[in-house]
């Protein structure tokens, strides 16, 4: 499963979960980062987007899915408690593309 971490997430993610998510990618590596160019590279390359930002959640109202979106409602938080709630849901990120009925799912510390 490939993740591509919005802008608004450390690009540090990426090394961090690098055993769970070998394939993930960070904004800050492709050519175009406006949320529109992003959304249409995560849905040609079938990937998740992950994302603190609410523009991905309307995106899917309008476009549809996929791509999925994963949307961090999180606050502030520091890149371990962000790396710890990654982990601890990946097994729901797996899922959201596996369910197809859902294109956005929210997740937030426990």
């Amino acid at each position: 499963m490939k993740l591509l971490f919005d802008e608004n997430l450390s690009y540090k993610l990426v090394a961090k979960l690098a055993d769970i998510f070998p394939d993930a990618i960070h904004a800050r590596d492709l050519l175009e980062r406006e949320d529109v160019s992003i959304w249409h590279f995560a849905k040609q390359n079938q990937a998740v987007i992950i994302t603190k930002d609410a523009d991905f959640n309307d995106l899917s109202l309008l476009y549809g899915f996929p791509p999925f979106v994963v949307w961090l409602r999180t606050g502030n938080s520091k890149l371990s408690d962000m790396e710890n709630i990654l982990r601890t849901n990946s097994i729901k990120i797996r899922e959201l593309i596996s369910q197809n009925q859902y294109g956005v799912i929210e997740l937030s510390a426990a």
